[in-house]
């Protein structure tokens, strides 16, 4: 299939849920591990986690991409995103620039504001006293970004075992500010990413406002961010799901997913009316006419695979192996020339 000259991805990712069973998350854990490990043997040029809570899967993005750091040596490592409200800025920006530091300048920060998810239940073990009327807002990524600054915090010299020091958090990663991701959903947020400096992340979970349509609602969130007068990254994730390589039982298993999963996707769901981009399942033949009609695609250079919970290690790997040898060099993208393609 030729390749539809207006798309030119450059830069491919993937995202892994990072799941595990509940009885046993040290496999879960070591098998993610090994996920990043297989992308960075792929070529891939980013692997990205999520931060979630009170699910059997990755809780502290922070700690679990330390660990990744020593297993890999060129792929760039990403949080898609960190839910910043249950976090401290300044120790959360210690704990990410100690990352960089171990990964020698290849983090990526994703994160999002707002009330957090499951408030009710870890708010209240999280937070001293009344957390409700607690600040959620854009403010706390601004504060979150200014300590990763390297701003000295005042002129006084303070007393340190390695002698008088001037003040400011430590480790200093350079760089790092530069590589903060906002994940923005909605044209406010997007807007404010833009204004702010921040590197966009978008997906396949939009605000629908003004449009029942998701990719003309996703188009006009690139634009607003754009018209912001960034120049900064963006970066799309789509759900994308190939099986060239997988066995009859296994497709049937990614259609099926993929079923289940259609319905939302055919009107605007809840109060916020939530839109949900179709998965991207099928051949690689199949897969690649559908991304060329997608939209939203000639708008980016970057493209991230979105790696659905519902699966098994092996079968993440041959969907990352799909991925990488059969569709997203049809998008333009070249393996770096030292990579050899993984078995």
């Amino acid at each position: 299939m030729a390749r539809v000259g207006n798309i030119s991805i450059s830069h491919i990712g993937f995202l892994t849920p990072g799941n595990y069973p509940d009885g046993d998350p040290l496999s879960g854990l070591e098998q993610t591990l090994e996920q990043l490990q297989y992308g960075e043997d792929l070529g891939f040029d980013s692997a990205w986690v999520r931060q979630r809570h009170l699910e059997p899967g990755i809780s502290s993005a922070s700690a679990f991409l330390a660990a990744a750091t020593q297993r890999t040596s060129r792929i760039e490592l990403g949080t898609a995103v960190i839910p910043i409200g249950y976090e401290s800025p300044y120790r959360l920006a210690e704990d990410l620039a100690t990352v960089d530091v171990l990964s020698r300048g290849r983090l990526n920060i994703g994160v999002s504001a707002g009330r957090p998810l499951h408030a009710d239940l870890i708010a209240p073990l999280v937070f001293d006293g009344d957390w409700t009327g607690f600040d959620f807002s854009h403010d706390r990524v601004l504060r979150f970004a200014d300590n990763l600054r390297g701003t000295y915090l005042g002129e006084t010299l303070i007393k340190t075992p390695f002698g008088p020091q001037r003040p400011r958090l430590q480790p200093y990663a350079k760089g790092l500010i530069d590589r903060i991701w906002y994940g923005g959903g909605s044209q406010r947020s997007a807007e404010w990413a833009g204004r702010n400096g921040f590197n966009l992340l978008t997906g396949n979970v939009i605000t629908g406002e003004g449009t029942d349509d998701f990719f003309i609602a996703q188009s006009r969130l690139i634009e607003t961010y754009r018209a912001a007068g960034t120049q900064r990254r963006v970066a799309l994730g789509r759900v994308i799901v190939p099986f060239d390589s997988a066995d009859a039982t296994t497709r049937s298993r990614y259609r099926d997913c993929a079923d289940g999963r259609h319905e939302r996707t055919l009107s605007p769901q809840g109060e916020r009316r939530t839109l949900f981009a179709r998965d991207v399942v099928g051949t690689s033949e199949e897969i690649l006419a559908l991304l060329f009609a997608d939209p939203i695609l000639p708008e980016v250079s970057e493209l991230r695979l979105e790696l659905p919970y519902e699966f098994e290690h092996e079968q993440y790997r041959q969907i990352l192996h799909d991925f990488a040898t059969l569709i997203a060099p049809e998008l333009g993208w070249k393996a770096p020339s030292d990579i050899r393609a993984a078995s």
